[in-house]
């Protein structure tokens, strides 16, 4: 069954993060809106690419641009079965916005299915939505999920945990394993 389902992102997302699940979500036949607070449906991001080259941590390049096909402000949580929400840079800022806090708590109390990866765990802390959950994330975040009272899955980075309708991944290597849990979630 067809789900529709918002897609959180921002500036410098990262790349992989956002194309590769709003294209393989459509391809399967859901309704994917991808929208950015302060931005309209039609107006681009800016991506970039997260790289692992060996080094300390992820490098990074600059990214395509993707549009957005709806408008944040006039998005209702409600009128959505699912979240996703990528990681890359923008969810450093992203969780500072009230608005995007008070869609995520929706998607959590109304017990719909949440996808995120790599950094996006970075706004389910700050919307406090973890206590007592397992979640993966790039591992810098590991603090921030254990702060704020989630169980942090220390897992491979090509690998996905599900915790309830809960589905993360450390970064986009883990695609396969995470969207195919989330479909699965979708579909249950």
């Amino acid at each position: 069954m067809s789900k529709k389902i918002l897609m959180l992102a921002g500036d410098f997302a990262e790349d992989y993060e956002t194309m590769v699940p709003f294209q393989t979500l459509l391809a399967v036949g859901h309704t994917v809106h991808a929208v950015c607070p302060g931005k309209k449906a039609g107006q681009t991001i800016a991506t970039s690419i997260h790289d692992f080259e060996g080094d300390q941590t992820y490098s990074e390049k600059r990214g395509h641009n993707f549009a957005l096909n709806a408008t944040f402000a006039d998005v209702k949580a409600a009128d959505y079965d699912a979240l996703v929400i990528p990681g890359g840079r923008a969810p450093e800022y992203l969780r500072l916005n009230p608005e995007v806090i008070a869609t995520v708590k929706h998607f959590f109390e109304a017990d719909k299915p949440v996808a995120a990866v790599c950094h996006g765990a970075q706004v389910l802390a700050a919307a406090d939505v973890l206590k007592g959950r397992t979640c993966s994330a790039y591992p810098a975040c590991r603090p921030e999920v254990e702060m704020s009272g989630g169980i942090y899955a220390d897992i491979a980075i090509d690998a996905a945990v599900t915790d309830g309708k809960l589905v993360t991944a450390p970064a986009w290597p883990a695609h396969p394993a995470w969207l195919s849990q989330f479909i699965a979630v979708l579909a249950a």
